[in-house]
């Protein structure tokens, strides 16, 4: 079983778009199905489910439709912070919160600080909301370089782990299985530094119509490769 499953929630505005709806149904849809797989990735084992939300790029669409999954955010964050402890799966988000409204980001604050009285041994859901790979690795070279500056690093010091504490995932090992829905076979910017050495999965299946019957389809591809982190077998 991987212990640590990421996906990229693509494809619901097509699947809105194909049924004459506006493509906040279909981000509405796909918060459910988030919901669905978050709870059985749990019961079946795996620790860590973390989804790419809203990218730093995504603030290019209609504003109709970035209002629509901000008021996504805080029902899904109230509800979190409402059933967090009762489930025992930690809500975190990943990203930078600097930009988005004041009440959510009391909401992201309430639930990490729900989410650090499960443990570091919960089962944990992950929203990667106004996240991208460049500018998170981007932000981690400024923070090591700052320590530099200050004298508190010297850069022959410098390793993989140091980059690695600073990133907005340093508290999560790295995905062993990335699934891309919706037919797109590209990495669109999510966890970049992290997936070194993850298996991907593509789907034409859009992602309000994924279902844990597809989660069990991509873990059984997963089984069946052989994961050598560049040796041989």
């Amino acid at each position: 079983m991987p212990r640590h499953i990421a996906v990229t929630m693509d494809g619901n505005g097509r699947w809105a778009k194909k049924r004459g709806l506006p493509r906040s149904a279909g981000h509405a849809v796909g918060a459910e199905t988030f919901r669905t797989i978050a709870t059985y990735c749990k019961d079946i084992g795996v620790q860590y489910f973390t989804v790419y939300a809203l990218s730093t790029e995504n603030w290019k669409r209609p504003k109709e439709e970035v209002d629509a999954l901000m008021e996504l955010f805080r029902k899904y964050l109230r509800e979190a912070a409402e059933t967090m402890a009762e489930r025992g799966v930690a809500v975190r988000v990943l990203g930078n919160c600097t930009p988005l409204p004041d009440d959510i980001k009391a909401l992201i604050g309430e639930t990490e600080r729900i989410a650090d009285t499960l443990g570091e041994g919960a089962a944990t859901a992950s929203l990667c909301i106004n996240y991208g790979g460049r500018n998170e690795i981007t932000n981690a070279a400024r923070r090591v370089a700052e320590r530099v500056r200050a004298g508190t690093l010297d850069p022959k010091d410098i390793t993989e782990e140091t980059i690695g504490a600073e990133l907005y995932t340093a508290h999560l090992p790295d995905p062993d299985l990335i699934i891309r829905p919706s037919g797109e076979i590209r990495l669109s910017n999510f966890l970049l530094w992290q997936s070194a050495y993850a298996e991907y999965y593509f789907t034409p299946i859009l992602w309000p119509d994924f279902t844990t019957r597809d989660l069990d389809d991509a873990i059984d591809d997963f089984n069946r490769r052989s994961r050598r982190f560049g040796g041989v077998k």
